[in-house]
């Protein structure tokens, strides 16, 4: 007892100064109390009604309002029914897991699956359910070209989460870990300047997020056979102008934040809406017009949209231009912000 005693008062000790550190970072206890709540909000607004659709069918049709009467599977829950006015860029939709399906009613009721589409599979079976029901009038239709596969529209979102991880997280934490310790306070002593030590930080993770990028592409690539109709110069360039904008925004948050917490808070708070609302992991179609515009806000937007353009469509980089545009003035507009809100040391 007489040596577990003063063991015990030296971890109460620490246990209550750190309690007091925590409580007395106003910046990361509000954050922490924050975060939480506004994701669960938004969230609930962008997922939220009656119930979560499981499933987009596209609806070909020149009307802006599908009439639910139509068709006995209009009628169905849990499915979110798009009108779709062009049937070439329907076709593309549904080849690009899009629109798990596209269904054509009045005289001539025929509908479109991928056959590659899981999701696809499912919405065809509650279609013909539902079509017999109705007299069984539907005729598959078929999509001319190779169908995508699914691993080849996810493929360029795991690298893009990948990237903005590497990005984010691998500059932003690890500058505000050393205004935290007094690094950076004693690089104010030399001659170097904020833009050009954060210029060396974006080249220094840019060469490093490409070498990982390019590694984990190759590999996915020879092993899965993945789909690759562009240029690999034109992606080359999308991964280097989408690098140097996630590293610039990762510099932007570190750039007066002195608690590790908060940076954490932060980031986390601007990384997980890009991998939920940027099309990872599946398309936001479906979306109602203001999620689907605050989508366009964020850098992976624009990144996965144009990587998978070339890499599915074989789009040129005039046809991307628009995206890496607005990348490159992401990127500047950050990288301007940081320079000019960065401090060396916490006072």
């Amino acid at each position: 007892m007489r040596v577990l005693a003063p063991m015990l008062k030296r971890i109460y000790a620490v246990f209550v100064a750190r309690n007091r550190e925590f409580v007395r970072d106003r910046g990361t206890l509000a954050w922490n109390i924050l975060m939480p709540v506004i994701l669960v909000f938004g969230l609930a607004f962008i997922f939220g009604g009656e119930g979560r659709n499981q499933y987009t069918v596209g609806v070909l049709q020149s009307a802006a309002e599908i009439d639910a009467g139509e068709h006995p599977f209009l009628q169905s829950r849990f499915i979110e029914f798009v009108p779709v006015s062009d049937e070439a860029d329907g076709f593309r939709k549904v080849e690009r897991h899009r629109l798990d399906l596209l269904v054509r009613f009045g005289d001539e009721r025929r509908y479109w699956v991928n056959p590659e589409s899981p999701r696809g599979y499912f919405a065809e079976r509650l279609l013909l359910q539902s079509d017999a029901e109705a007299g069984g009038q539907m005729q598959k239709a078929q999509i001319s070209g190779d169908p995508i596969r699914y691993v080849d529209w996810v493929l360029p979102g795991i690298l893009g989460m990948n990237m903005m991880f590497s990005c984010l997280f691998g500059v932003g934490y690890v500058v505000v870990r050393y205004r935290k310790n007094g690094f950076l306070k004693r690089l104010r002593a030399t001659p170097l300047r904020p833009h050009e030590f954060i210029v060396a930080q974006v080249a220094s993770r840019l060469m490093l997020v490409l070498i990982v990028t390019a590694f984990v592409y190759l590999a996915t690539h020879l092993i899965l056979d993945t789909r690759m109709d562009g240029s690999y110069l034109t992606l080359l360039l999308v991964t280097i102008v989408g690098c140097i904008s996630m590293v610039s925004l990762g510099l932007l948050i570190a750039a007066r934040v002195t608690s590790e917490e908060l940076a954490g808070g932060l980031l986390n708070m601007i990384s997980w809406p890009m991998m939920i609302l940027s099309g990872v992991w599946f398309s936001l179609e479906g979306a109602g017009p203001a999620v689907q515009g605050l989508a366009k806000v964020f850098p992976l937007t624009h990144i996965l949209d144009s990587a998978r353009a070339v890499m599915l469509d074989g789009a040129t980089l005039v046809d991307i231009a628009p995206s890496m545009i607005m990348l490159t003035l992401l990127s500047l507009a950050f990288l301007a912000l940081g320079a000019f809100y960065f401090r060396w040391g916490p006072d």
